[in-house]
């Protein structure tokens, strides 16, 4: 697509000149990059907010314990075939030490943060080896944590997990 350009200031005065735009938005976006690329969401599909769901996790789940963070997790096997959402967390911080609502709050925001940036190497795992896998991350220190505390507890307790699924594929 050709577009004629009059006018242009940084032209001389009366001439004319002709760009190739192949599209409205080229330069602008880079499609084949935002294919390529991984893409680091916690859409609502992936949160654990089924009260059924949550019930179930605290009853049959096991525990996993990485200071400051207990995981409660369980692993069960996805048939070929149904869509059903591979890995879903949720996230809560108790009110024991962190009085205030927006302590617990800044806790939970760090705690999906950290979770939502490093989710995808145990996401792909689960859905090569047909598993569907629910967590339940509790906060349980005294203490208000730094992001990089969380980061490096969070990235603990996904290696954990990418190891238990290992193990149970064998």
């Amino acid at each position: 697509m050709s577009v004629l350009v009059k006018n242009n200031p940084s032209l001389h005065q009366g001439t004319q000149a002709i760009k190739n735009i192949s599209s409205p938005l080229e330069g602008f976006f880079n499609f084949v990059q935002l294919e390529t690329t991984k893409r680091y969401t916690l859409g609502k599909e992936e949160r654990l907010k089924s009260r059924k769901l949550i019930e179930q996790l605290f009853k049959e789940g096991k525990a996993y314990s990485v200071f400051p963070l207990r995981v409660i997790y369980v692993i069960s096997v996805n048939p070929a075939g149904t869509c059903g959402h591979s890995l879903q967390a949720g996230f809560t911080v108790g009110t024991k030490y962190f009085k205030k609502a927006v302590d617990r709050n800044r806790i939970k925001r760090l705690l999906k943060e950290a979770y939502r940036l490093q989710k995808n190497d145990l996401h792909n795992k689960l859905l090569l080896d047909h598993k569907s896998l629910k967590l339940f991350f509790i906060y349980t220190g005294k203490d208000k944590p730094g992001y990089e505390l969380i980061l490096v507890k969070t990235a603990l307790a996904i290696k954990h997990f990418i190891k238990i699924t290992d193990e149970r594929t064998n």
